[in-house]
């Protein structure tokens, strides 16, 4: 029987490691509805623009989410040490992760501009892909400093601080909403460069962000005593290869998460300009939401490896359930909201009355997965947390190959449901993934139970 004092302090030590990894996460969010809204008021009528921007950053976004998965393997590796009080070893592994991620941020900004001529080859308006790629380079530019701000930013999320990761990226962010105001309309003298102004306002935002990272490293004496052991550290496989072996899996599982997303929105673009436009905002809304739940899947996972490092399987197993109480509340709350104000909201990013009445109906869809997405979410930052994450990617695969894709194709073109149709698909591929984990959490914490008596 549920009781809420056996749950409470693990409810209050997820949320203030999780409070933090939410602004940073709403931040990445805010920049999206910023780049979204203050395009889609500087097209007005024309769906244009928006659709533009819809488009880049629907491509971009699987290389940043595949880049940032590769990064994420740090944080479980720190977090055990932490739990271990191994300073030297983990010196190392923030040595080999800043060297290995930015190599891999220069490997991803070839990859993204390599795809560029692919963008013609998506069954997209000739118009939208014109105008969506300048704003698709200056994301690519960007994947750079994303990535080597992640060795900064995983490593400081592995010892417990989400706080400063916050408080930059934060800044960031910021930094970016202003810059977008001046670029894109032409504000204090700056030439009007519209779509393209939205990607070189985040091009320079997230430049500074490893430079904030750097410096906060460089000045804080706490982290000096790791920095200070950094050069008795000599480059090696076995660090490049746990980072690897740890962040693979990962990043596989958000690619093939990703790619159903994306594939999705491409489906979109078969139909027209309205309907990418009206994707984006329903995606944008549902990222949103997302986000509070993958700021908790990150504080579990700390959390978890933690308790692994410890071999404490009874909080491991009472933290794994308090987050899952967190995400499903959220969620549920934000199905509510969506559901209640689905013809409001899309009005802040257009008034085409074609791409509102379209949005409102996909934000009904929207609602309808969010607890499969809370479920799978915490499946997946238990799993990280315990390093259980070879089968993660196997079962994405199924999931979202398997069943997401097709069955909306099914749904939108076969039986003809259209738009929404395609919505459906996510029902079947983030339901099968939130099973298919949960039972795995499961599993696993019953082995450990009987491994660590």
């Amino acid at each position: 029987m549920y009781s809420f004092a056996k749950y409470k302090t693990h409810y209050a030590a997820t949320l203030k490691l999780a409070l933090p990894i939410v602004v940073s996460q709403l931040g990445h969010v805010l920049v999206q509805f910023a780049d979204n809204v203050m395009v889609g008021q500087y097209g007005g009528d024309d769906p244009l623009p928006l659709a533009a921007v819809s488009f880049g950053v629907m491509i971009s976004f699987i290389f940043f989410v595949t880049g940032q998965g590769l990064t994420l393997g740090l944080t479980p590796l720190i977090g055990e040490l932490f739990a271990q009080k191994d300073k030297l070893r983990s010196a190392s592994y923030l040595k080999h992760a800043i060297l290995l991620f930015s190599l891999l941020g220069m490997v991803f900004v070839a990859l993204q501009l390599g795809a560029e001529p692919l963008l013609y080859r998506m069954g997209q308006p000739v118009e939208v892909v014109n105008a969506a790629l300048p704003y698709y380079r200056m994301m690519a530019y960007s994947l750079f400093p994303v990535l080597l701000f992640s060795a900064f930013k995983n490593f400081l999320d592995g010892v417990g601080n989400t706080v400063t990761p916050m408080i930059i990226m934060m800044f960031c962010n910021l930094l970016n909403i202003v810059l977008n105001w001046v670029f894109i309309y032409g504000a204090l003298g700056m030439p009007e460069m519209g779509v393209e102004g939205a990607g070189l306002a985040t091009l320079i935002s997230r430049i500074c962000m490893p430079l904030l990272g750097i410096g906060y490293f460089v000045l804080r004496r706490r982290y000096r005593s790791y920095t200070s052991l950094m050069p008795s550290v000599r480059f090696g496989s076995r660090d490049f290869y746990s980072l690897f072996k740890m962040g693979t899996p990962i990043a596989a599982q958000m690619f093939l998460e990703s790619l159903a997303f994306v594939i999705t929105s491409v489906m979109m673009g078969w139909f027209d300009a309205i309907a990418i436009g009206a994707n984006q905002i329903a995606m944008t809304l549902g990222n949103a939401a997302f986000m509070i739940v993958l700021s908790v899947g990150t504080a579990v996972t700390i959390r978890v490896s933690h308790c692994y490092g410890a071999h404490d399987a009874d909080n491991m197993s009472l933290t794994s359930k308090a987050a899952l109480h967190l995400m499903l509340l959220w969620d549920l709350f934000a199905a509510v909201i969506f559901v209640v104000f689905s013809r409001q909201i899309p009005l802040l990013f257009t008034t085409n009355v074609e791409i509102v009445e379209l949005a409102s109906q996909m934000l009904i869809m929207v609602s309808l997965y969010q607890v499969f997405d809370a479920l799978q979410c915490a499946g997946v930052g238990i799993m990280r947390g315990f390093q259980d994450v070879k089968i993660i990617s196997w079962i994405s695969l199924l999931a979202y190959l398997v069943l997401n894709i097709p069955v909306g194709y099914l749904c939108g073109f076969v039986l003809d449901m259209g738009p929404c149709g395609l919505f459906l698909g996510y029902l079947f591929g983030l339901g099968s993934a939130a099973v298919l984990y949960l039972l795995r959490v499961r599993h696993k914490i019953h082995s450990f139970r009987r491994e660590w008596r």
